[in-house]
């Protein structure tokens, strides 16, 4: 596999949306495994001591109740991928092996022998508030992290969420340059669909939620953050507000672009970073150098503070940085292809298409 300033300038760099999770069971070794054989610039992964999207265990597990509420030797116990009817072969982990923690992906990451982007998102709102940053900065830094570069040995971190809140909280110890707001198009269709209700239930709830959760988009505006995290429906239906982010020096990382016409998008407005469940085919389609990919050129550029009471680890910066990453690195204040598979994270609190 490529290191990524092998890459033309051209192509995005392409984070794996919990793994190669059209593929194999999402947040699981197979997914991130294969993630890494896929060529993937980095990977996304949702929760801290536990990969796990959701609040509760039913979707993606032959389990029951909330995941907090489970000791990690409990969730060790049941299936998390049986659910998605593939195979997976031995080079990508046994059964028991497939729920992952935070620590074991990281250790993943630094064997790939490349430099790798990990893009950690905390879910809100969350019984454990803030708790749930605190606890993601003592992993990291214990690990190692150097808050000056954003780097873990060759793991380049950037945390994420779709609460201010939790961002404007990560910015009290993190460089803007490795954090990065998510932003979505909320519609009542996208809340019924990802909380399984109603109409009339979905918009109660999408009010409530507008009332509740502060906006997102001024939080990336007024420049608190050097990572713009839309999905790819905000980018379709707001593209003069997408050119302007990157006009200021933003950097696009849009989610979760699945299909060859969305990719096209993100290369026509110059994004520089995409979030897929097929990363393999999405790196196809923005080469560059491939038949029917487009040559469009966009902008990327080379690739936190500390929680107090630590210690920065001295640990050089990789001499192969991750393109299209924010360019202030001087700055401490973050139409699918014939063959391919059919579609079929500490605890999480919320769910939603990110």
């Amino acid at each position: 596999m490529a290191a990524p300033n092998d890459r033309s300038p051209a192509r995005p760099l392409v984070y794996a949306h919990r793994g190669s999770s059209r593929r194999y069971p999402e947040l699981t070794r197979a997914a991130f495994v294969q993630a890494l054989a896929d060529g993937a610039g980095g990977v996304e992964c949702d929760g801290h001591l536990v990969l796990h999207h959701d609040s509760h265990l039913g979707r993606t597990s032959n389990g029951s109740g909330p995941v907090g509420q489970h000791t990690l030797a409990q969730l060790h116990r049941l299936d998390f991928s049986t659910w998605k009817g593939v195979w997976i072969p031995p080079t990508h982990g046994a059964a028991h092996e497939q729920l992952m923690t935070l620590d074991e992906l990281l250790d993943l990451l630094l064997a790939a022998g490349r430099p790798v982007g990990l893009a950690v998102e905390t879910k809100h709102p969350s019984p454990f508030g803030q708790g749930l940053e605190e606890a993601l900065l003592v992993l990291l830094m214990r690990r190692g992290w150097n808050p000056e570069t954003g780097w873990l040995g060759s793991v380049l971190v950037s945390v994420m969420s779709f609460h201010p809140d939790a961002v404007r909280y990560l910015l009290e110890c993190v460089s803007p340059r490795h954090v990065c707001q998510l932003v979505s198009q909320t519609t009542v269709a996208t809340v019924r669909s990802g909380l399984r209700v109603g109409t009339a239930t979905a918009a109660v709830c999408r009010a409530g939620m507008r009332l509740v959760v502060p906006p997102a988009v001024p939080v990336i505006s007024r420049g608190e953050v050097e990572i713009a995290g839309p999905g790819i429906e905000y980018v379709r239906e707001n593209p003069r507000q997408v050119e302007q982010w990157l006009r200021s020096g933003a950097v696009l990382r849009v989610w979760t672009v699945d299909t060859f016409a969305d990719a096209h998008v993100c290369l026509a407005l110059g994004v520089q970073q995409i979030t897929t469940n097929v990363p393999a085919q999405v790196r196809r389609w923005t080469d560059p150098g491939a038949a029917g990919a487009s040559a469009a050129p966009h902008r990327g550029s080379a690739p936190t503070a500390p929680v107090p009471g630590t210690r920065a680890p001295a640990i050089p910066r990789p001499a192969a940085p991750l393109p299209g990453t924010p360019r202030s690195a001087g700055r401490l204040p973050g139409a699918p292809v014939p063959g391919d598979p059919a579609p079929a994270g500490a605890p999480a609190a919320s769910s939603h298409r990110g």
